[in-house]
């Protein structure tokens, strides 16, 4: 069953194995989107099943609500941020859940609307927030950070190599008019770090994923969130989670492994003192998309696939 039309989930099927979705379990979709992973969850879950659905996009709330006309599964939306899953899901009594899945990518909708800012394709409001009814947008953020602070923004949060450059020439564009729109800052990026013949990517491509992560605090929040999702998993309850840059996998590649080994103490100590237990079971391989997928959906191509499973 797909979500919104012309939007394609990534990794949807597998997604799925991997959370083992079953008749009547209980799973939050902390990024609901476009609605493709919840609605796969939501046939299989059936009549029996729930799933609490977050996403900080408004926009979301009536996918939501045309999706729960559609399936038999109980779908209870949330337009809060995921790392508030705990608290939610307590408020509601629906935890312990079977499984948390967290799909990090954009949804196509929100990267095909030119007024929400996040494309550097499409002309609009340098905007990028997740939430366009709070924060600061893109566009400001831009205009008050000094020429090093926007160097670290963009080496920490797009692991640029060009950081230097940009931030300089944002500098100095920023003090002939004011930096608006997503065309008129990946010109300035592309004409300042060139587009080398080939290149599969876009030259602006990691200042707007920086400026992104910052906006929205994603980092933080992926962290908050999956030590929420932790808190709310039974016994055997599944932890999902879908990356698209090595910064979001790393997280979650660290906080898998920290919560598999459970001790923290010094690893020349010959006694644990900690008494911290491991929590979770890693699941496996990290899973990518197939060639066929890439083929048919080229935003896939960088996508990674996490997960890990909860213990008694």
């Amino acid at each position: 069953m797909p979500g919104e039309p012309g939007h394609i989930p990534v990794l949807r099927d597998e997604a799925l194995e991997a959370l083992r979705v079953s008749s009547g379990g209980f799973y939050v979709d902390g990024t609901f989107g476009a609605g493709g992973h919840c609605a796969g969850i939501a046939e299989r879950a059936g009549s029996a099943g729930a799933i609490l659905a977050f996403d900080r996009d408004a926009d979301a709330a009536l996918r939501a609500e045309a999706l729960a006309t559609r399936v038999d599964a109980q779908i209870i939306f949330v337009n809060a941020p995921f790392s508030e899953m705990a608290a939610e899901a307590a408020a509601r009594n629906f935890d312990p859940v079977d499984g948390v899945l967290l799909d990090l990518g954009l949804s196509s909708l929100q990267l095909d609307d030119a007024e929400r800012g996040f494309s550097f394709l499409r002309e609009g409001p340098l905007d990028m927030r997740m939430d366009s009814a709070s924060g600061e947008p893109a566009s400001a953020l831009l205009a008050r950070l000094s020429e090093a602070e926007l160097v670290q923004l963009l080496y920490d949060y797009g692991e640029e190599r060009q950081a230097r450059r940009i931030a300089r020439a944002i500098v100095r564009e920023r003090a002939n008019r004011p930096i608006v729109t997503t065309t008129r800052l990946a010109e300035i990026v592309e004409a300042t770090i060139g587009r080398p013949p080939g290149a599969r990517i876009h030259p602006a491509t990691r200042t707007f994923q920086a400026l992104r992560i910052a906006v929205n605090d994603e980092l933080a929040e992926l962290e908050r969130g999956l030590e929420a999702a932790l808190s709310i998993l039974g016994p055997a309850g599944r932890l999902v989670v879908i990356s698209f840059h090595s910064l979001e996998d790393r997280i979650v590649k660290q906080f898998i492994a920290r919560e598999v080994k459970g001790c923290i103490c010094p690893p020349d100590q010959p006694v644990c003192t900690c008494g911290r237990e491991p929590r979770l079971r890693s699941s496996g391989r990290p899973v990518r998309p197939s060639d066929a997928e890439v083929e048919r959906n080229s935003r896939a191509r960088s996508a990674i696939m996490r997960v890990a499973e909860r213990l008694p």
